[in-house]
């Protein structure tokens, strides 16, 4: 079946029944007829949908799902077939540039990276790499990520490196490596074709993974339809179709689940099997969640009791499960405590290792988990554990340098800490690639004025002229999707090999040219002499990285360009075991958790302290999976009567992040031009504000003055999305980071973008 559809009024497309086997349907979009096609895969989401790109004399003129893919089945949602628009956009970086005088001004790459390497060798001088931080994405491909890593470990010694990841999906990693040993997804988005329940918490797919939402609507259509549990304080694309729709206030989740997990536990229906023989820590955790009962969780949380019990009858009698997170988790109090207790329910039922059970940990960006597999977060590559120091010496003989030259005396700094350094004089080189931290990061007042410090030389690799990049002293133009070669693995561990379909515009270069031209001269070398980076093209560094790889969970040693490109997408652990690929982790009930093999030793859940390398020996799992949990804590800031109500934030399934890329097509603009703040129907009567008038928002923080949408929340909370920024509207203010504030999980480090207390007015 094929469909070329409007996907801006119909987001979904038809509908295709099945039970087991998804049908395929292939979506198209193209602007032209193309002279050919050329593989690649969706950047857009998480999903990894295989995509097809239309080119015809040298330019994008569309896309086409791609029917073999095993991700998408040949569906793509509205941003995939509008979001190429941006490769085209008039306004494209072309020449680099750097600031004079106050203004940037364009000038030859030679100029622009002599300059970034005379001032790194300055800084590496006096103040060693430490002096240096990179703040990266998750959207370059996973042979830049690798490059970029073994750069700032090896080459400078710095542990000063995370990407924008932090802000979306390193709770994801944190709450795996905390249950199972290891970062890595333990199911498939097979699953979703068999299983009988599906969970989602704090994730509202329909708008935010369209395609993988169109599955789900296939199922439903067909003739044995799962049963979905929806966890969110709105009214959405995604609960209107929950059978039960639990909508807590936001910042309590942690006693939603503990609820839901005492629950579970007493209705007799838990595997006492499987926790004796594959887990550690049940007892505790029935300590713990022993108080929460249904009328103490509706009083933390306002959820009806009846409605907690419906939803745990469903998850105690569930004979297969599917369990989804995301950023109403993610971004909110006790974020990696309340992502753990999503495993807990798995472990304690033993539904998982098999089909129709599978917990989704999921990530916000497309190759946010190559971020995490190739060390570009801080962590070291291949899911090692920094505090293991057999680990780090297989990486210094992979690398051939010393191991006192790779960081490990310490944790990685995380990104919010790699601003505070910055904001207090520490970091003294600021390279920030493939992401807008002047729109994304919390408290952007804040933000701007780190950007602005005369004695912070920021540098900005991009495509496109972002409201970060306006604030940088070099300004390098990047190839984007479509304009360079490259691999990228999504949520489920599928990988995908994206090919160059036209030549970036201008002077443009790939990621990883800029990567591998700064590593040359900074003459960075290994302990023998040779230079430290061995390879010079994508596929080489993809080579590099299955070295990297090889008998870590994240296994690509079986893999190669020519296997992808004849592929559907192939998961990791892909080596001589499995050779196409395992769709599931842990089939034998055999964890990563074991004291040489695990990625992390773990952490106190309440405060993030790290637990001993010699207390977790001392306690070693060897094997079984860990359970763990914590007591609810309210939020830190919570309404009062200067600041009555309650933000929250997200997306809209028009746009990407801060819209570098979605802005540029008019038709997702028109579908969603602007942001707003959504507000409840009986605060919007107590405020005598109606449909579409200007509302100021106004936090500790700063302020934004956009329309009001009337309903689909609970009362005493708004919301407002955060892509809006100014480089297409410089009028009021609008971006929702004006408002929120610097505050993280103690565990994964990442900030609380789901709460702050507000006040608002009609203006």
């Amino acid at each position: 079946m094929s469909q070329t559809r409007n996907s801006i009024d119909d987001i979904w497309g038809m509908r295709t029944p099945y039970t087991d086997n998804w049908p395929v349907r292939v979506d198209e979009r193209t602007t032209e007829t193309p002279d050919h096609w050329v593989p690649s895969a969706c950047l857009l989401c998480s999903n990894g949908c295989g995509i097809d790109i239309g080119v015809k004399a040298g330019r994008i003129v569309g896309v086409r799902g791609r029917a073999s893919d095993r991700i998408n089945h040949g569906r793509l949602g509205p941003k995939g077939l509008h979001g190429w628009e941006a490769n085209n956009s008039q306004d494209r970086l072309t020449t680099p540039m750097i600031k004079q005088n106050g203004l940037l001004t364009p000038t030859t790459w030679d100029h622009a990276m002599d300059l970034i390497v005379q001032r790194s060798k300055e800084i590496v001088a006096q103040h060693t790499g430490l002096g240096i931080g990179f703040y990266t994405s998750g959207q370059l491909f996973l042979e830049e990520y690798y490059t970029l890593g073994v750069i700032g470990k090896a080459g400078l010694s710095t542990p000063h490196m995370d990407g924008n990841t932090r802000l979306c999906t390193a709770t994801a990693a944190a709450a795996l490596k905390a249950s199972f040993g290891t970062d890595g997804q333990p199911g498939s988005y097979r699953d979703l074709d068999t299983t009988d329940v599906i969970l989602l918490c704090g994730h509202n797919m329909a708008s935010q993974q369209t395609v993988l939402w169109m599955r789900i609507l296939d199922r439903l259509a067909g003739p044995n339809p799962p049963t979905i549990i929806a966890i969110d304080p709105r009214d959405t694309f995604t609960t209107q179709h929950a059978t039960i729709h639990l909508a807590p206030r936001v910042g309590t989740n942690m006693a939603v689940m503990n609820g839901l997990l005492r629950f579970i536990i007493l209705s007799g229906k838990i595997d006492h099997a499987f926790i004796e023989n594959h887990t550690t820590g049940f007892e505790e955790l029935q300590k713990i969640v022993a108080t929460y009962t249904p009328e103490v969780v509706e009083a933390l949380t306002d959820v009806p009791a009846s409605q907690l019990i419906a939803a745990g009858e469903i998850l105690a009698n569930a004979p297969t499960l599917v369990s989804t997170v995301l950023q109403g988790f993610y971004q909110s109090m006790q974020a990696t405590a309340a992502a753990m207790q999503v495993n807990n329910i798995h472990l304690v039922r033993g539904l998982i290792g098999r089909p129709g059970c599978g917990i989704y940990q999921m990530n916000g960006q497309p190759t946010a988990q190559n971020t995490r597999e190739t060390g570009a977060d801080g962590d070291l590559p291949g899911f090692r554990n920094w505090a293991n120091e057999m680990h780090v010496q297989e990486l210094a003989e992979l690398w051939n340098v010393k191991p006192t030259i790779i960081p490990h005396w310490a944790p990685p700094t995380h990104a919010m800490q790699i601003w505070r350094y910055a904001e207090q004089g520490s970091i003294k080189l600021l390279w920030i690639s493939a992401t807008n931290p002047a729109v994304s990061l919390p408290d952007l007042a804040r933000i701007r004025k780190i950007l602005s410090k005369e004695e912070l030389f920021v540098v900005v690799q991009d495509a496109f002229m972002t409201e970060t990049a306006q604030l940088a002293d070099v300004v390098l133009p990047a190839a984007i999707w479509g304009e360079k070669t490259g691999t990228y693995t999504n949520v489920d561990r599928t990988v995908h090999l994206s090919q160059k379909a036209v030549e970036p515009p201008g002077e443009a270069r790939a990621d990883l040219e800029i990567f591998l031209d700064y590593a040359r001269r900074m003459d960075f070398t290994d302990k023998d002499g040779a230079p430290l980076i061995k390879w010079n093209t994508p596929e080489e560094a993809f080579e590099a990285w299955k070295q990297c790889s090889k008998g870590r969970p994240c296994d690509y040693s079986g893999m190669s360009y020519s296997k992808l490109a004849a592929s559907g997408g192939i998961q990791w652990p892909c080596n001589e075991q499995f050779p196409d690929g395992a769709e599931h982790l842990y089939t034998n009930g055999y964890f990563n958790t074991s004291a040489n093999y695990c990625e992390t030793y773990g952490h106190d859940l309440d405060t993030g302290g790290a637990i001993p390398p010699e207390l977790y020996k001392a306690n070693d799992p060897q094997g079984k999976a860990i359970i763990k949990s914590v007591l609810y804590m309210p939020p830190h800031e919570t309404p009062d009567e200067a600041f009555p109500l309650m933000l929250t934030t997200g997306r809209v399934v028009y746009h990407f992040h801060t819209r570098t890329k979605t802005g540029r097509s008019k038709e997702l603009c028109d579908a969603a031009p602007n942001a707003y703040v959504q507000l409840s129907t009986e605060d919007a009567t107590q405020y005598g504000i109606s449909e579409g008038d200007m509302v100021e928002v106004r936090s500790r923080r700063g302020i934004v003055i956009v329309p009001a949408t009337i309903g689909g929340i609970i009362p005493g909370h708004v919301f407002v999305p955060f892509h809006y920024g100014y480089w297409d509207e410089k009028g009021l203010p609008r971006a929702a980071n004006e408002l929120t504030l610097s505050e993280w999980d103690p565990v994964s480090k990442q900030p609380h973008f789901k709460y702050a207390a507000v006040a608002i007015r009609k203006i």
